[in-house]
């Protein structure tokens, strides 16, 4: 039987996916999106948006918008989230802890608003979990903090024992493991899904936060800076210049498809298992950023060498990889390549209207900003 699913976020790189999911399924959408630059051209639909879906244009932080958006859904999947690398601290909580408060303030001040509400499910990120699980061969497993702006200045990039200042071995940080975020963007989802999470409980709302890897594939704004290393790299590549990597790129990631997480959000909406809990969601393997450049080379069937100029940014992590055994308990999988996100991320590009290598751009702003930093 066809239900009615708010999408928040639902224009956006993982949202639309997400849409594409439950229309093709039979289901009625409605989209709430803020439609806001770097991520969209400002209040413009993008073309990508299913057909037929019912759109609101407004943000989450508003409590009219939000409660027109929140009438007579049977399900939300809450995507809308702020994502930078500037020091803009306020915003991201105003969008992604307040707003998510306010989703469940209505939910609870207005019972018609839950008369048919069956699941919320959140968005969280990998990044509540800060550096994540290492394994100290004398102190064993450790949760370290974040390396200091000395440390990165003088090109020393892997995070040491907090115990005896011992090298660690880095490990997939599994879903009970200590969140230690440490940027504001890791900070304000944390937040969140101890809001979700927390409050679903109390108020008998099943909910589920959804701890998204570096998510990679078409639709990725290429102008929004925050979309990291696919955006990048295929950009430059394509207009003739080499992929561009941060410290020495032998940071570990887990990067997955976005078709993968769409999948898993619907799992996550459909399976009761998986009610009031967080589910890491990632690629099952660990890859350099190195490496990912050479994904991207065979992605686009060019060749490419790639820059390492030893620039850093504030707030990285050095390795994040995600255990997703729990998802893979509920019979979720990865099964897309990384190949397959950068070729169809490059042809989805290429076709859209002002394409073109933003990269010097994103970096001046994020050296103006004194995110993006040269060691010594």
């Amino acid at each position: 039987m066809s239900r009615l699913i708010l999408v928040t976020g639902g224009a956006g790189f993982i949202g639309s996916h997400t849409v594409d999911l439950l229309v093709a399924r039979g289901d009625t959408v409605r989209v709430l999106d803020a439609l806001i630059p770097p991520v969209h051209q400002a209040g413009i639909w993008p073309a990508y948006l299913a057909d037929g879906v019912q759109r609101i244009h407004g943000n989450v932080e508003d409590p009219a918008t939000l409660r027109d958006a929140l009438d007579g859904v049977d399900a939300v999947i809450h995507l809308a989230a702020y994502q930078d690398y500037l020091p803009n601290f306020s915003k991201f909580f105003h969008v992604n802890a307040a707003g998510t408060a306010l989703l469940y303030e209505l939910l609870v001040a207005e019972p018609t608003l839950r008369r048919n509400l069956q699941k919320v499910v959140v968005a969280t990120s990998q990044a509540v979990f800060g550096e994540g699980r290492y394994l100290c061969p004398v102190h064993g497993v450790q949760f370290p903090g974040q390396r200091t702006s000395a440390q990165l200045e003088a090109s020393d990039w892997e995070p040491r024992c907090p115990v005896g200042g011992e090298p660690m071995v880095p490990q997939a940080t599994r879903e009970d493991d200590p969140p230690r975020p440490h940027n504001p963007y890791g900070i304000s989802k944390l937040s969140q899904e101890l809001i979700a999470l927390n409050l679903g409980a109390r108020y008998d709302i099943p909910t589920v936060a959804m701890r998204y890897s570096i998510t990679q594939g078409p639709r990725q704004s290429f102008t929004n800076p925050y979309s990291g290393a696919l955006r990048i790299f295929v950009q430059r590549v394509l207009h003739g210049r080499s992929p561009v990597v941060y410290e020495d790129g032998m940071q570990l990631r887990d990067y997955v498809p976005v078709w993968d997480v769409a999948r898993a959000n619907l799992l996550a909406l459909d399976d009761a298992r998986a009610n009031f809990r967080a589910l890491n969601v990632g690629g099952g393997k660990a890859i350099t950023v190195l490496d990912y450049a050479q994904v991207v080379s065979r992605g686009l069937q060019v060749p490419v060498s790639t820059e390492v100029p030893g620039r850093f940014r504030v707030g990285d992590t050095r390795h994040i990889l995600s255990d997703i055994s729990g998802l893979r308990s509920l019979g979720w999988e990865p099964v897309h390549s990384l190949e397959e996100a950068a070729t169809a991320y490059a042809t989805w590009a290429q076709a859209q209207p002002g394409f073109r290598d933003y990269s010097e751009q994103g970096f001046r702003t994020m050296t103006d900003q004194g995110v993006l930093r040269d060691a010594h």
